[in-house]
């Protein structure tokens, strides 16, 4: 089992309910908010938007965010899929997400990731993360402040250890 952790301000994180009803590419659409694949997105497009609903949707890690298009603002959440821990497609779809595309909306992580890759999700642009059951708020505050330098450039706007150095 999972629970959602989202982000909230300064370093910290609350528990919260998920609202989204994920939905099978084969299953009838339920009443209320839904996550539901890119496949599934492309068939039902016309009738997921006429929903008035939340609509989300789930990027596999082969699946490049600009393949949504136009689309990209009719979601409140973008699910974003780590198959392997060593697969880290999703931190660049994150920053893609948010710098080139200009999503504002909610970007989960999903999947298989580990506690030190927290830290930089929230740096690429994730605020919400499907955790394990036995996960704590207080491994959250943890995780994003053990590094108090950053080497990689982000979309947070951080200072690198680069930039830090340069103006010393």
């Amino acid at each position: 089992m999972s629970k959602l952790l989202k982000s909230a301000p300064g370093n910290t994180a609350i528990f919260a309910e998920d609202i989204y009803a994920a939905v099978a590419d084969d299953a009838a659409l339920p009443e209320g908010a839904v996550v539901v694949s890119l496949e599934r997105f492309r068939k039902d497009r016309e009738a997921l938007l006429e929903r008035n609903t939340p609509v989300g949707v789930r990027l596999k890690a082969a699946e490049h965010p600009e393949l949504l298009g136009d689309d990209v603002g009719h979601f409140s959440l973008i699910a974003l899929e780590f198959p392997k821990f060593r697969d880290g497609r999703a931190f660049s779809w994150a920053r893609i997400l948010r710098t080139r595309l200009g999503f504002t909306g909610e970007i989960r992580a999903v999947g298989d990731f580990l506690y030190d890759q927290i830290s930089h999700q929230r740096r690429v642009g994730f605020d919400a993360w499907e955790v394990p059951d036995h996960f704590t708020v207080e491994q959250f505050q943890r995780a994003v402040t053990e590094m108090t330098y950053v080497y990689q450039p982000s979309s947070d706007g951080r200072k690198t250890i680069r930039e830090l150095r340069a103006h010393s």
